[in-house]
């Protein structure tokens, strides 16, 4: 038995998209599931006991920001990183590929890794697949991902297919160094862009060397909403069925039910605690900016349907009033109000999955929610 792996429980009748449960060394994790970000060992504005409240099951950690600071070594003295943050839930680290690719302006990539510039201190370094693993390592995550190269959107047919080739090569030296640890569990990458065949020859190269799951990555950068489900329908066939699917970096409402219509287990995002630091909240309703006018003698909840802290206590005219005075318990209770609702929401697309109606569901809530609408946000 491998250290992380998937147990299949139902698939729905109307959509196709998988009820299931990730079993992982710190505990196992319902899918469909939406994964909140905590990139330096906390998920901003909230502690632990609130992301339970809210039943988050797993957290997202990044092994990049992780590294530059505090540093691995001290994160492996405290114990790993569930000691360090109090957290006995499962955890997952990604490689720190796309950070790497996203934060740094000056980089050079060649078959050995990528030499780039400290965002935050100019300092010059380096980071290998090896490295990427052994930081993981010490961090302790129950999965851990392999080192990618994260190309733009769009990238020209040539380079895509190079850096696809030199992933693959990453990959296999990910598992090498990864070889003996029964810990924790390695996902590969699939990238390829836009690519029909270039996704299928990721997907075959890394299935060929039987990861224990595989995350869907190079979306959610730029390209139209269209093209990410395009990209899903055209990948998931070469993916194999008893094993996780993660599509990394999706976190708008409409993303995650059309990512599990597509046969998708698992999300993760900053979006609901970067746009509830900017004061916009995620109701049934659509988006609310309660920052604005119109809420300043508003004493309904956020939402009127949703039974989070947040709109249980506190009026969006009381918020209204904290976000505009940059008060931090403002921002604490739309960062709450926001991942409440996303896990909301896939508790909500798990249940219509073992109800066989995602379909159903979907047209609903698209509908109520304003997707449907012309001027229609992501999220």
């Amino acid at each position: 038995m491998t250290a992380v792996y998937y147990e299949h429980i139902k698939t729905c009748k109307q959509s196709g998209a998988r009820l299931g449960k990730v079993h992982t060394p710190h505990g196992s994790f319902d899918t469909p599931m939406f994964m909140p970000v905590g990139t330096l060992a906390t998920v901003k504005m909230m502690s632990p006991d609130e992301l339970k409240e809210m039943d988050a099951q797993i957290i997202l950690s990044n092994t990049y920001h992780l590294w530059l600071r505090p540093g691995e070594d001290l994160i492996r003295e405290a114990g790993g990183l569930h000691s360090f943050m109090n957290w006995d839930r499962p955890i997952l680290t990604d490689s720190g590929g796309f950070q790497v690719f996203s934060l740094s302006k000056l980089r050079d990539i060649d078959e050995e890794g990528v030499r780039f510039r400290n965002h935050i201190s100019g300092e010059k370094l380096f980071l290998s697949p090896e490295k990427a693993m052994q930081i993981q390592h010490a961090l302790g995550s129950d999965i851990m991902m392999a080192f990618d190269e994260c190309p733009p959107y769009p990238a020209e047919y040539k380079y895509m297919k190079d850096s696809v080739e030199r992933t693959s090569r990453w990959a296999e030296r990910c598992l090498r160094e990864h070889e003996g640890n029964t810990t924790q569990g390695l996902f590969g990458i699939v990238q390829g862009g836009e690519y029909k065949d270039l996704r299928r020859q990721s997907a075959e190269d890394l299935v060929s060397m039987d990861f224990p799951g595989y995350a869907i990555g190079g979306l959610s950068v730029g390209e139209p909403k269209h093209v990410m489900n395009k990209v899903l329908e055209e990948t998931m066939p070469h993916l194999p069925d008893n094993k996780p699917r993660y599509l990394m970096g999706v976190g708008s409402a409409d993303a995650l039910i059309d990512g599990a219509i597509r046969g998708v287990d698992m999300f993760d995002c900053v979006l609901p605690t970067r746009i509830g630091r900017n004061g916009t909240c995620m109701t049934s309703e659509g988006r609310k900016v309660i920052r604005n006018a119109e809420f300043a003698r508003d004493f309904r909840p956020i939402d009127e349907k949703c039974d989070c802290y947040a709109c249980k206590n506190y009026s969006r005219a009381y918020i209204r009033h904290l976000v505009k005075s940059k008060e931090a318990f403002g921002f604490r209770l739309t960062s709450y109000h926001n991942l409440y609702f996303l896990l909301n929401l896939m508790v909500n697309v798990r249940e219509a999955i073992k109800e066989d109606r995602l379909l159903d569901f979907k047209e609903e809530f698209f509908e109520q929610y304003g997707f449907n609408r012309p001027d229609a946000k992501n999220f």
